[in-house]
């Protein structure tokens, strides 16, 4: 990894996983690093055993009044944005439950939260310091021959929960592609892309 010296990243579900090594890895290059987290207090705790600049920020991307007041709290912090690696992310273990704004909760956790996040933050990115949003995908996705729904997102899919899980995915890819042809269409600096971390 480069020097991120300057660099300000957003990491969602920074508590654990793959965000919090992302978070560790890029405090460690020198970035300010925003730990999107749903429970404070478990990301206050975590971040105490790091070093580097973190800063800790309640994020629930099941509660898109959550996400909203996440953005806003950055704005009126006048926090830039060089890094938004969408990460966080709940599995096919959920149930049939529903968001704050009854949307399927696996969906509005990994797919619907992120791309409201997404709008959101994107005047906040610098356009001199390579600005980059990389949403962390799954290869369950080639798991199921049709894609999601798109015209249903409050729609709880048939079958078991880790169909919503790969649907959720699945609509994960769709936005990540989308974005990189608008934002090059739009002439962003911007760039959109996509990971697969593999069954870490």
């Amino acid at each position: 990894m480069p020097d991120q010296t300057g660099r300000t990243a957003v990491v969602t579900g920074a508590s654990s996983g793959l965000g919090l090594v992302a978070a560790e890895r890029l405090a460690a290059r020198g970035a300010t690093v925003i730990m999107a987290v749903r429970d404070e207090a478990k990301g206050e705790r975590v971040r105490a055993g790091l070093t580097g600049d973190l800063l800790v920020r309640r994020l629930d991307l099941a509660d898109l009044d959550s996400v909203r007041a996440f953005a806003d709290r950055l704005r009126a912090e006048d926090r830039p944005v060089d890094l938004l690696l969408n990460n966080a992310g709940v599995g096919g273990a959920h149930g049939p439950e529903r968001s704050a704004q009854g949307y399927e909760s696996i969906v509005a956790t990994n797919h619907l939260g992120h791309f409201a996040l997404t709008g959101l933050l994107l005047d906040r990115f610098r356009p001199d310091r390579d600005p980059r949003v990389v949403t962390v995908g799954s290869g369950f996705y080639r798991l199921l021959s049709d894609g999601p729904d798109l015209d249903d997102l409050t729609g709880i899919p048939a079958g078991p929960p880790i169909v919503r899980y790969i649907r959720s995915k699945q609509a994960n890819l769709l936005f990540g592609v989308e974005l990189d042809r608008r934002l090059r269409q739009a002439g962003s600096p911007v760039r959109s892309l996509l990971a697969h971390p593999g069954m870490a």
